[in-house]
């Protein structure tokens, strides 16, 4: 791999500021919102945090009870979504457990 790596690790959101500049500065972003009440989030968790240290992709993970507004804004109606971002612009959101072979497939169509 040519490029650093910018983190191998899930990236905890901290405002809509913060997201946007994750999309803006890395060319592919998985943004992951979730809740800690979230039966299925926590079987995704695993497989999300796999995702960071496997691709180049940076992962973002969105608390939706801490992060309302910012829920509110991208439209999330249930949890867990994942919103996929290539060069900025979003691509693709699937909602509910994937698999990794899916998200990872969804990242590299993105790269």
């Amino acid at each position: 791999m040519s490029t650093p790596k910018t983190t191998d690790a899930p990236v905890h959101v901290e405002s809509s500021d913060h997201l946007d500049e994750l999309i803006a500065d890395n060319a592919v972003v998985l943004v992951d919102y979730h809740a800690e009440w979230c039966g299925p989030c926590k079987m995704l968790e695993p497989t999300v945090e796999e995702i960071a240290e496997e691709t180049d992709a940076v992962v973002a993970k969105v608390d939706i009870d801490e992060l309302q507004e910012l829920a509110r804004e991208k439209g999330i109606r249930s949890v867990p979504t994942l919103q996929f971002y290539a060069g900025g612009e979003q691509v693709k959101e699937v909602i509910g457990v994937q698999s990794k072979e899916d998200l990872v497939d969804i990242i590299e169509a993105a790269a």
